[in-house]
């Protein structure tokens, strides 16, 4: 089995939908993937793309992929934000996503990025040791807050 890793293009712009609905359904989320594939291709391919992704294939089938986005921190400045890794399930355990985590890692070693940082679900077990196993640290303390599009729309409404 050859594994090749490289930047994604418009044309797999399906794949990535399709891979982001497997993370979906991994986390028990199945409807609440509301990307579409022309706002893939729209937003990651267009005049200025909003985020960047890496693809695994295998014999010329896309399996897995790092979606990733800079962001820059008060503190460090340039960063990248690894928003998901995802391996489709039946091409787990072939070293896949360490590949795929070893691009972004390199990519930010290589564009002198000062901070990678993503996030990980409590339960998954796997990632989480994987990760720690790699040098990242999980930080306590920190928790992820987040406000939905209704939260947006009550908010502003709110203002006036």
């Amino acid at each position: 089995m050859k594994i090749s890793i490289r930047k994604a293009i418009k044309s797999d712009a399906g794949s990535i939908l399709d891979l982001i609905q497997h993370l979906a359904d991994f986390e028990n989320e199945p409807d609440e993937v509301e990307v579409t594939k022309e706002d893939i291709e729209r937003d990651g391919f267009g005049t200025t793309p909003l985020f960047n992704v890496f693809v695994a294939e295998v014999d010329n089938e896309v399996v897995g992929m790092a979606f990733y986005y800079y962001r820059y921190s008060t503190w460090k400045g340039k960063t990248i934000h690894l928003e998901d890794l995802i391996v489709r399930e039946d091409m787990r355990k072939k070293n896949i996503g360490g590949l795929l985590y070893q691009s972004i890692m390199k990519q930010a070693f290589n564009e002198n990025v000062r901070r990678v940082e993503w996030v990980v679900l409590d339960w998954n077990t796997p990632a989480r040791n994987f990760y720690l196993n790699s040098g990242a640290k999980i930080l306590e303390g920190w928790e992820t807050v987040q406000m939905d599009k209704n939260g947006i729309v009550n908010f502003v409404e709110g203002l006036n």
